[in-house]
């Protein structure tokens, strides 16, 4: 008897993919060992590393990075399959929908820092709204709105500064 031997031949593509994944991930684990004022509301560092592959690459290898990002981040904080995974499942899945309809808008008008707004409010209404109809099926919810679109809005600006300052620095 023979042993067979499967072999993956690895791109260059893959690998990129794995090395803005790596990032993502450990900003991912970074934030959350960082204290926050309220529960879920976090600055969204890895989302710096998906917007500039978004930006440099394309949606299809942000969209690699981002759920890579969400699987072996939850992973590795032991949350895999908990509701803070399909949160952050929810979240990711809505801003990557918004970012693949806005990255189609005109660069001139609509550069990393709006882009990283509409991925952040996404994100935000994405986790709300699996919240709202799994987790908390109350509409007191709604009083939350505020507080996490103004994080949103707020982190989603800093967070597109960052990308337009090293998608600069980069070119």
């Amino acid at each position: 008897m023979t042993a067979s031997i499967i072999e993956l031949t690895v791109s260059a593509q893959d690998r990129r993919v794995a090395r803005y994944a790596t990032a993502a991930i450990a900003l991912a684990l970074t934030e959350a060992a960082m204290p926050t004022p309220l529960p879920g509301v976090k600055p969204g560092l890895a989302n710096i590393v998906i917007l500039l592959v978004l930006l440099r690459h394309g949606w299809r290898e942000a969209a690699w990075v981002a759920v890579l990002r969400v699987f072996a981040g939850s992973l590795l904080l032991g949350q895999l399959f908990a509701p803070g995974f399909f949160l952050a499942a929810a979240g990711a899945l809505a801003s990557l929908a918004v970012l693949a309809l806005a990255s189609r808008l005109p660069r001139e008008h609509f550069g990393p820092v709006s882009l990283s707004v509409f991925g952040a409010l996404a994100h935000i209404a994405g986790q709300l709204a699996l919240a709202r109809l799994w987790l908390l099926p109350s509409d007191g919810i709604y009083y939350l709105v505020p507080v996490f679109a103004a994080s949103a809005l707020f982190f989603g600006i800093v967070n597109g500064l960052i990308v337009a300052r090293l998608a600069q620095e980069i070119s």
